[in-house]
C-alpha cells in the first residue's frame, strides 16, 4: 500500500466482491487508503459464466498488470457457429485473433469469471480487509462520514461507500428516490448452466435458433463441462417474476418454455437438474443520471450495467473502477470533486456502451417463425462465405467502447 504524501488515508468500504469490487480495491490500495470489502456470500464468489474482455476492458487489466495472469486462463473458444436442428453449422463466424480492430462475437480474451474473479482478488487481497457472509442493509451520512449498518447487526464507519452490488444493487436501491426504476428492459430472459462435457462438444460456440424466439448456445470452457443458454423473447409478468422465484420453480419455467426445441435439449434439460451451477435473469440495462450522493457511489453493474448484449459489461466494470478509483487517488480530500470528475469522465463511454445494444436488432438474431430463422441462416453463410465479418472486424478502427480513452494510471499521483 502506497500513499502520497500529506494525504491520509481514506476509510472506503466497497459493498460488492464482484468484478468492479476487486478491481476498486486493487486501485484503491495503491492510492494509500484503507479499503474494506463486504460480500454476502460466506466466501469468494468465483463462479459464473463465460464472460469476455474488449476494447478498453483490455487496456484496464493491462495497466493492472495482469493480462498475462488473464492468458493463462483464456478459455480455447475459435468462433460461433449457427447450426441447424442436427448441430449442423449453417455459418461459422471466427474469432479476431489479429490483434487489430474490433472483436467478433468470440472475444480474443475470453475467460471464466471465477478465474477472473481469483485474478482480481489475488491482486488485492493483502492490502484489504474483506467481510463475507454480510451485507450493507442500510446507511446514513453526513458531510464528515458515512455510517453504515450491516446483516449481522453491527455497524462501521466510514469516510466513502461504494455500491458496486450489481444490477440489483441495494446500494442503488438506498441512493435513488423512491419510485425511480433505473431498469431499461428489453423483453429478453436468459438462464444458464454447466452440463458434463460429451465428445461432440468442440471449442467452436453453437448457436440453435428456435421458432417462438427461442435461442440456445452451448459452449465449452473445460475437457469436462460445458455452459448451457436457454434465451427467450418474452414480455409476459411470468417472465419478468421468474427470477425471484424459488430455484427450482425457475428451471421448471424454463424446460416448459424449451422441452420441444429439438437438437440437444432433453440433455440440457436433464443436466440442469445436477448443475453445480446455475443462474437466470431478465436482460436490462441499467441506467439512471444519478452515480453518487454525499459520500456514497456507485459503480460496476450497480451504476451502469450495459447488459451482456453489448459483450462490453466486464470491461464496463474495470473501466468504471479505474476512473473512480482514479479520481479519488487524486482528490482524497476533496470527495465532491472526485466524484464529479468520475461521472463526467465515464458518462461518455457509458453512453457508447450501452448505446451499442440494440433490442431491434437483438430480435433479428432471435426470429419468431422457421422461415425467419432460415433467412437468417442463409444471409448470415453468405457474409461469412464472402469473409464480410472476418474483414469488417479487422478492418475497423476501434473496438466495442468507440475512441474513448482510459485515463491515466489511478496510482500515479498517489504514488509520488
Amino acid at each position: 500500500m502506497t500513499k502520497g504524501p500529506g494525504k491520509p488515508p481514506l476509510r472506503v468500504l466497497v459493498a460488492g466482491g464482484g468484478i468492479a469490487g476487486q478491481a476498486l480495491a486493487f486501485w484503491l490500495t495503491r492510492g494509500g487508503h484503507r479499503v474494506t470489502v463486504v460480500e454476502r456470500f460466506p466466501a469468494l464468489r468465483a463462479a459464473g459464466a463465460q464472460v469476455d474482455l474488449r476494447g478498453q476492458g483490455i487496456e484496464a487489466v493491462r495497466r493492472m498488470g495482469l493480462l498475462d495472469a488473464v492468458r493463462g486462463k483464456i478459455v480455447d473458444e475459435a468462433g460461433v457457429a449457427f447450426i441447424d436442428a442436427r448441430g449442423k453449422a449453417k455459418a461459422t463466424i471466427m474469432a479476431n485473433t489479429s490483434g487489430k480492430g474490433r472483436q467478433t462475437l468470440t472475444s480474443e480474451y475470453e475467460i471464466m469469471r471465477g478465474d477472473l474473479v481469483r485474478i482480481l482478488h489475488d491482486a488485492a487481497r493483502n492490502d484489504t480487509e474483506y467481510l463475507f457472509g454480510k451485507s450493507v442493509d442500510g446507511f446514513e451520512q453526513d458531510t464528515h462520514k458515512v455510517i453504515t449498518h450491516f446483516s449481522d447487526g453491527s455497524s462501521g464507519e466510514f469516510d466513502l461507500l461504494i455500491g458496486a452490488d450489481g444490477q440489483g444493487s441495494r446500494i442503488r436501491r438506498a441512493l435513488l428516490p423512491e419510485g425511480l426504476d433505473p431498469y431499461w428492459r428489453m423483453g429478453i430472459h436468459m438462464a444458464y448452466w454447466f452440463v458434463p462435457r460429451i465428445a461432440s462438444d468442440s471449442n467452436i460456440r453453437d448457436t440453435y435458433m428456435v421458432p417462438g424466439g427461442r435461442q440456445i448456445m452451448r459452449r465449452s470452457h473445460n475437457p469436462t463441462e460445458t455452459q448451457v443458454y436457454f434465451v427467450i423473447r418474452e414480455e409476459s409478468e411470468e417472465a419478468s417474476e421468474i427470477h425471484r422465484e424459488p430455484v427450482e420453480r425457475q428451471q421448471e419455467f424454463w424446460a416448459n418454455r424449451f422441452r420441444d426445441a429439438g437438437w440437444q435439449t432433453e440433455r440440457f434439460i436433464e443436466g440442469m437438474k445436477t448443475s453445480p451451477f446455475y443462474y437466470s435473469q431478465e436482460i436490462v440495462q441499467v441506467r439512471t443520471d444519478t452515480w453518487s450522493k454525499g459520500r456514497v457511489a456507485l459503480a460496476g453493474d450497480a451504476a451502469h450495467c450495459a447488459s451482456p448484449y453489448s459483450g462490453m459489461g466486464i470491461s464496463g466494470g474495470l473501466v468504471g473502477a479505474h476512473v473512480l478509483a482514479g479520481e479519488i487517488n487524486r482528490h482524497p480530500d476533496d470527495l465532491p470533486t472526485a466524484l464529479a470528475n468520475y461521472d463526467r469522465m465515464l458518462r461518455p463511454f457509458v453512453n457508447e456502451i450501452q448505446g451499442e445494444v440494440n433490442p431491434r436488432l437483438l430480435r433479428l438474431g432471435m426470429p419468431m417463425t422457421q422461415r425467419a430463422i432460415d433467412t437468417f441462416q442463409a444471409a448470415t453463410a453468405l457474409a461469412c462465405f464472402l469473409h464480410i465479418p472476418e474483414l469488417a472486424a479487422r478492418l475497423s478502427k476501434e473496438d466495442r467502447g468507440g475512441n474513448w480513452q482510459l485515463p491515466e494510471n489511478p496510482a500515479l499521483t498517489s504514488t509520488a
